[in-house]
């Protein structure tokens, strides 16, 4: 379970380097952005050292970044500008396990045992015990229904990469091409996702500019940083301002596409998606010292008490597994 346990670690950097990155980019951009990145880095080594997008397992892990990636990644850059960090985060992660769950079951036949169920749920109970914000904190209102839908649809489409990599594995192995449970094979697997995410982003953005300018995933750009002036935010036609967002995009890209999603691949490699998850459910929990640090967020008892919680649902999972 390191492999879980280096992507929880790496997906949290990424979520606070994503909240700063949607302060100066659109989703669209920021997205294309990292993942444009992170591919120059897997491709180089895939492609010298790895075996690049050939495989018969290529289509599936191409699928697989269309969905986690593209639209599962471009819902949660929408979701961060209009709820933040905190709840963006609790969303995706505690609603991305069951959603994977159910569908590797349905799809895969791969049913988490009892035990293990009961023990993911133990791990999410401790992650939205941890993430409730404090009874005397004043009430920013009401998140809006729109950052709540794009959450839910980052969480499925997180799910939906996830057992899509399991799909994909399975095809692989059929044709005799098993990738190994490696971290070097996750690397291989990392970018192949990662050209299908490109991929998406692309078309996407291709598409707003055919109805001319209209990107819904953009909406409220320059309202949430009150530092910036009007001249930055007019830095460019978009608004977008390249200069400060730079090394925060590429910070993001190492944390998030790069190490993080080749760790998460290695995961899937070793465990199915029912124990995956539930272990990088865990992420805000980590969050929750770096918002604290970057963005000011309170660390309070009733937190300490659900990581406690999520904790000891993991050690569980892990043992019962």
């Amino acid at each position: 379970m390191l492999a879980a346990v280096f992507t929880t670690l790496l997906f949290s950097l990424s979520a606070i380097f994503g909240r700063r990155v949607s302060q100066y980019l659109t989703a669209t951009q920021a997205n294309l952005g990292r993942l444009g990145l992170a591919a120059t880095m897997l491709g180089l080594w895939s492609h010298v050292f790895g075996f690049g997008i050939h495989g018969r397992a290529f289509p599936v892990l191409f699928l697989s970044g269309c969905v986690g990636f593209g639209l599962g990644d471009l819902a949660m850059f929408a979701a961060y500008r209009r709820i933040g960090a905190r709840r963006t985060v609790v969303l995706i992660q505690c609603l991305a396990a069951p959603i994977g769950a159910v569908g590797e079951w349905v799809w895969l036949g791969h049913a988490p045992t009892l035990t293990q169920a009961l023990y993911g749920g133990v791990t999410l109970s401790g992650v939205g015990l941890a993430l409730q914000p404090p009874d005397n904190k004043p009430s920013d209102g009401k998140p809006g229904a729109a950052g709540v839908l794009f959450g839910i649809l980052a969480a499925a489409g997180q799910a939906g990469g996830a057992v899509l990599s399991r799909k994909a594995y399975q095809v692989a192995a059929s044709a005799g091409e098993s990738f190994r449970p490696v971290l070097l094979d996750g690397v291989n697997a990392a970018y192949q996702r990662t050209v299908g995410g490109i991929a998406f982003s692309l078309g996407f953005l291709i598409f707003l500019k055919i109805l001319g300018h209209l990107d819904i995933f953009s909406k409220g750009m320059g309202a949430i940083d009150p530092q910036r002036t009007d001249r930055d935010r007019a830095g460019t036609r978009s608004g977008a301002d390249w200069r400060r967002g730079m090394p925060w995009l590429i910070a993001h890209a190492l944390a998030g596409p790069a190490a993080g999603v080749t760790c998460f691949q290695w995961a899937l490699m070793l465990k199915p998606t029912n124990i995956v998850l539930p272990i990088v459910a865990t992420t805000p929990l980590v969050v929750l010292p770096l918002a604290h640090y970057f963005e000011g967020e309170r660390v309070t008892r009733r937190a300490v008490l659900g990581s406690g919680v999520a904790v000891a649902g993991v050690i569980g999972l892990v043992l019962a597994s």
